[in-house]
Order: C-alpha cells, then sequence, then structure tokens
C-alpha cells in the first residue's frame, strides 16, 4: 500500500512554470488533509513520455506514486487529480466553502490509472464582466481570487482562458499562462490587441482612414503574446460590445455586403501578422451576434482550419442573442461537418435587459444538456469557452458544463444529486432545491429559454423610475425589446404584471429553501439568490401601483409605494452582503450590473420627486400630517417644531401613521 500523508514528497527534474505550481498547489492540499506525523510518506515522481497523449497522463501506483506523462498539462492533471481522488478535494472546493477534515494518512492499493478522453478538444472560461472579481481581495491579496479561479478551472479539466476583459485580461494573461492555461480573446478584442480608442482617443477609429495604425495595434499585440500558448482570435467589431458601423460616418459599411468583405479581408490580414511570427498558430473567430448574421446569410468568407466559434444568446439558447429590440434568433448551432467549429456559451450574462449576473442561470439544467449534446452531435467540439463571469454565483452551472466537456450526459435530477453530495453534505432537501429551481423562474417571453435573471427587475426598474421623472408622459425606448412601442403606462403595466404573475412561485420556492438545512455554502448561495429573486420581483411588481398613483395625482400613495421599493431592494441587498463571510468579505461589494443598491437609490430619488409634488413649497405638509396631533395642525403660530425632514425620514413618519 502506498502511504500518502503530511511527509510524502514529490520529486522531479521538470522544473516549468504549471508544473511546478501544481506541485505547490498538491503539496498545500497535502498540508490541509493530513496531520503531522513521524511515519514515513510515500514518493510521488514525475516522469517524462512522449507516448502519451497530449495533456493526458498515466498514473501507477505500487509502494511508490509515478506520474507519466508528455506535457505541462499532463502532469498538471495528473497531480490534481491525486487531490481531488485520494484527498477528496473537489474541483470547486474553494469557491464552495469545502471543510477539509483532517486525518494521518491515506492508504492507496496498486493501481494504474488512465483518464478518459475529454469530449471537447479546447475547453475553459471567460472571465468576463468580471467586476466583482475587480475589487475583492483574499487577505489582503488582489491577485489571489484569480489564482484560485484559474486552479479551479484546471480542476474541472479546462485548459483555455480568456483571463478577463479589456486591461484584466493583459494583467492576467501571464498568471494563467504560468498555471498551464492556453490564452483566447474577447469577441471584440482582435488578437488581444489594446482597443483603438484607447490607444489613439483623440483618432476615429476607422480601418479605412488609419489602417496603419490598426496594424500597428495587432503586430504588437502578437509580440507581447508570442511566448504564450495561444488561440489567437481573428475578428473586427466595433471599440466596444458592438458593430464598427454603428460608429462609422463614412457610409462605405451600409450594406450586409460591404461589412462582411471588410470583415473577412481584415481576419486575413490579422492571420498573416500572427504567422510572421508564430509557427503552425491555431485560430479562432467568433460568430457573435451580428457576426453570427453576417456569416449565415455567406458574406463572411474563413479558412477552413479556423475554429468557428458560434456564441448562444446569453440564456444558454443555441441562437443569436437580442440586442435592443432586435431579435431575429438566428440559429447558431454548429453545422454537422462545418470543419473546425465550437462555441462561446453563457452560464453568466449582462444585456441591460433580463439576463442573470448575480444569480445562476434562469434556465434547466435538462434544457443545458440538450443545446450541449446537440452542439456536440453537431462536431462543435474543437473549442468551448464558457461565461464565468466571477465563478462563485454560478458554479452550479459550470459544474453541468464541466461533466459536458467530459461526455458526460446531465439533467436536473442527476446533477443536482450529486451537487448536492459533492457541496451541500449529501443534503437531499439541497439536491430538491437545486432540481425544481428553473420551475420558479419568471417568463417572459413564448420561447423555452426565455425565463428572466434579476437584472430583469433591477434594470427595468431603474429605467421606469428614471421616465417617470424626466417625462412621464413619454414612453421608455429601452422596455420596448418586451412591451413594443407602446405608452408608458402600458410598459409599466407589462412589467409589473410579468413579475407578479411569478411573484407567489418565487416566495413559495424561498420558502423551500428557508426550511433546508444542509450547510453555510447553501445559504450563501442557493438560499441567499432565491431571496434576490423574490424581494427583488416584489418590489418590481409594485411598480405599476407607483405610476397610476402619481398619475392619479395620489402622491402619498406614490411616495409611499415607492418607499416600500426602496425598502425590499434594501432587503435583498441585505441578504446578499449578509452572505459575505470569512474571505468572501466584500465579494459583492462592486455589484454594479445588477446593482441591487442603486435600484434601492433610484426608488428614493423617485421618492423625492413625487413628494415635490404632493407635499408644499415649504416641506410642511406632509411633516404636519405625519407628526402633529390632529388638533395642532393647523395651528401656524410655529410653523415647524423640528428640522425639515428628508424623504427617509418622513418615509418613516408616515409608514407609523400607517400603522
Amino acid at each position: 500500500m502506498f502511504i500518502l500523508n503530511a511527509n510524502t514528497n514529490i520529486i522531479t527534474g521538470i522544473k516549468t512554470r504549471p508544473v511546478l505550481n501544481t506541485m505547490r498547489i498538491l503539496a498545500r492540499d497535502i498540508e490541509k488533509k493530513f496531520n503531522k506525523t513521524n511515519e514515513i510518506g510515500g514518493i510521488i515522481t514525475l516522469l517524462s513520455d512522449d507516448s502519451i497523449d497530449e495533456e493526458s497522463y498515466r498514473l501507477e501506483v505500487s509502494d511508490d506514486i509515478k506520474i507519466y506523462a508528455a506535457d505541462d498539462l499532463g502532469f498538471v492533471y495528473g497531480l490534481l487529480y491525486i487531490s481531488e481522488k485520494y484527498l477528496g478535494i473537489k474541483p470547486f472546493w474553494f469557491w464552495m466553502d469545502q471543510v477539509i477534515e483532517k486525518t494521518d494518512k491515506t492508504e492507496i492499493a496498486p493501481c494504474v490509472y488512465e483518464p478518459q478522453k475529454f469530449a471537447v478538444r479546447f475547453r475553459g472560461w471567460f472571465f468576463n464582466d468580471e467586476v466583482l472579481l475587480l475589487k475583492w481581495k483574499i487577505n489582503g491579496d488582489a491577485d489571489e481570487p484569480w489564482r484560485m479561479a484559474f486552479e479551479a478551472l484546471l480542476r474541472c479539466g479546462g485548459n483555455i482562458t480568456i483571463p478577463g476583459t479589456d486591461k484584466t485580461s493583459v494583467k492576467y494573461r501571464k498568471m494563467a499562462s504560468d498555471m498551464g492555461l492556453w490564452i483566447t480573446h474577447h469577441h471584440a478584442e482582435p488578437l488581444g490587441a489594446e482597443m483603438f480608442a484607447r490607444a489613439y482617443p483623440d483618432t476615429p477609429a476607422s480601418f479605412t482612414e488609419h489602417p496603419e495604425l490598426f496594424y500597428k495595434l495587432w503586430e504588437d499585440a502578437v509580440k507581447a503574446q508570442k511566448d504564450y500558448k495561444v488561440i489567437w482570435n481573428l475578428c473586427f467589431r466595433g471599440q466596444g460590445d458592438k458593430p464598427f458601423w454603428g460608429d462609422d460616418t463614412s457610409g462605405k459599411f451600409s450594406t450586409p455586403e460591404a461589412r462582411g468583405a471588410l470583415i473577412s479581408e481584415l481576419i486575413s490580414k490579422q492571420r498573416a501578422i500572427v504567422e510572421k511570427y508564430m509557427e503552425k498558430p491555431v485560430f479562432c473567430t467568433n460568430l457573435y451576434g451580428e457576426i453570427m448574421e453576417l456569416y449565415d446569410e455567406g458574406y463572411i468568407t474563413l479558412a477552413p482550419d479556423i475554429i468557428k466559434t458560434y456564441a448562444d444568446n446569453g440564456f444558454g439558447k443555441m441562437v443569436t442573442r437580442r440586442r435592443g429590440i432586435h431579435s431575429r434568433r438566428v440559429s447558431s448551432m454548429p453545422a454537422k461537418g462545418g470543419g473546425s467549429q465550437g462555441i462561446y456559451y453563457h452560464v453568466s450574462f449582462y444585456d441591460l435587459q433580463a439576463a442573470n449576473h448575480i444569480t445562476m442561470l434562469p434556465n434547466s439544467v435538462d434544457f443545458v444538456n440538450n443545446e450541449l449534446s446537440e452542439v456536440l452531435s453537431n462536431d462543435g467540439n474543437d473549442m468551448w469557452i464558457v461565461n464565468c463571469s466571477n465563478v462563485r454565483p454560478h458554479v452550479y452551472y459550470l459544474d453541468a458544463v464541466r461533466k459536458k466537456w467530459l461526455g458526460e450526459d446531465i439533467s436536473d435530477k442527476s446533477h443536482s444529486e450529486e451537487f448536492a453530495n459533492e457541496y451541500f453534505c449529501g443534503c437531499r432537501e439541497a439536491a430538491n432545491v437545486l432540481e425544481i429551481r428553473p420551475r420558479y423562474m419568471i417568463p417572459c417571453g413564448e420561447n423555452e429559454d426565455e425565463h428572466v435573471g434579476e437584472q430583469f427587475y433591477t434594470e427595468n426598474s431603474r429605467l421606469i423610475a428614471r421616465q417617470i421623472i424626466v417625462g412621464s408622459e413619454k414612453s421608455c425606448p429601452q422596455l420596448n425589446w418586451f412591451t413594443g412601442d407602446v405608452s408608458l403606462s402600458e410598459q409599466v403595466k407589462k412589467f409589473s404584471d410579468i413579475c407578479k404573475a411569478g411573484i407567489d412561485g418565487l416566495k413559495e420556492y424561498m420558502k423551500i429553501c428557508e426550511s433546508v438545512s444542509a450547510n453555510a455554502a447553501f445559504e450563501s448561495i442557493v438560499l441567499m439568490q432565491a431571496r434576490i429573486h423574490y424581494y427583488c420581483a416584489l418590489a418590481a411588481s409594485k411598480l405599476d401601483e407607483i405610476f397610476t398613483a402619481f398619475m392619479a395625482e395620489d402622491y402619498e400613495r406614490a411616495f409611499m409605494t415607492a418607499g416600500k421599493c426602496a425598502e425590499m431592494f434594501d432587503t435583498a441587498q441585505m441578504y446578499m452582503r449578509g452572505s459575505e463571510h470569512g474571505v468572501w468579505e466584500g465579494f459583492y461589494y462592486n455589484d454594479c450590473f445588477a446593482d441591487i443598491k442603486h435600484s434601492a437609490y433610484m426608488m428614493r430619488k423617485l421618492m423625492g420627486y413625487i413628494r415635490e409634488f404632493g407635499d408644499n413649497a415649504t416641506h410642511d405638509k406632509w411633516y404636519r400630517s405625519a407628526v402633529y396631533a390632529p388638533e395642532d395642525r393647523n395651528v401656524y403660530l410655529l410653523m415647524v417644531l423640528d428640522n425639515h425632514m428628508t424623504d427617509w425620514e418622513l418615509y418613516e413618519a408616515m409608514k407609523g401613521k400607517e400603522l
């Protein structure tokens, strides 16, 4: 029997950064798992063997452990397999607060193990919309969250990453590479180059006017990354997550033919720049949004060896995403026999409309399994990039996708049970909560994927509040995607009606979650997210009451209802921030996408606006009604007896009067 204990050592002549880093991870895990004893521990030896497949390994256990591999990732996966298999440390141990129980040793019987082949060649995460990671630190270290994120990806069998958005991706690509990961790029950043608008802020970002400046940015990017393992992203979009022709004033790209021709030409030129510096480079391009539509219509030409990365719509459905009111839902499912192809898939999304960023995907695991199974059956197995945003809120679905790229089938029932066994102490009630969750997510359209994340409640409530303030006689164009071009009154009613239709279900689901006794991770993630959905939806469901009362000049009622909405958003914010504990202190501090606290702020701002219509010019009418005894309200010898009340102080006083 091989003795694995605190005195086990790892011996190797392989000194690459990825191998040394993973050796440190395993040594840390051994320290976490085992008590210190005087018993001699076995030796783990790493040995090169060029006959082993790329990124694979062979593990032989006798009186020692030998790991044979042909490359860095083979050794990385072999070492992490020991951590999971024999130390019991799960892929998401850190992100799910796994408690590592100490013991003296583990005895391992002689065996030979070789891992199964992955169903997908390149598999990884895009740390997009990563605003929570930008401000959160672990023990004062801003880089440690990224180390733990890349470690989790490797433990899941990932081998590629987009290590953040914009400046962040540049900052963390070396760390990711040092840990053994391939690098690729955001779908709006050709070759990972600096954005033109930042490099040349005073120059129009027009390729036709300044081609030499674009070429320089692209060439500089290739030079900066030539020592990394890179899948070079060939693309040309705008200076943000939008089409380039939206900012073009030349009129040259008013047709799909002209747009597709330029994109095709620039992809070819970017490829030539890479081939100038790299031998046998690997290329991809992202068929995202409007690019997918151009490609589908035959306006973009691609070389067959470029991995075509098809994108879902942000809600897990392989169709083009909605952009404003534009929602063609063109199929983005890879085509069988379509050459090199893969997917860009979201378990987290940010669309300023209805997506999920701090809560889980609002669609079922069964649904995800069906989509990803069809991707695989259509030969879309060259590359999967999964938008993981800030990891912790989305572990449940990241773990589901991990199983798919391992070649497994998943379902709401099987995955919920396995996940609860792994991370919620085997609690059957926790598994049930995960399994039934998708049934309670509120639909906002006729298609199977059209369920709302928390942004539906927060973003649209803010938009409605602002529209009432700037002009309640006008409609809000940002709501047209789900209401159509109708009056603001109709928009607000439809918005609130959608929320009202699901509010009882969300309350029921939250109560079920509250009845579960699992562990701190369950409370901090699953229960907390249930509370966010319920309290934010409850606030959103009251917007029509505010608007109706305001238009009927029932200003006190409108004012008080807006205050109640603010309190509901406050409650959701309280539960979210209350879920932070230990290393998670400050994790949700920078929630600036769903931004629950700003939704509460906008309700308070709306209160102030409404007050100006209902209160008098000296701000003492509502004050007197709320604070003074009936016999004193019309006595004006002293105008007021207190400092003027803020809107919120007045709300509290008026609420007391209601009681």
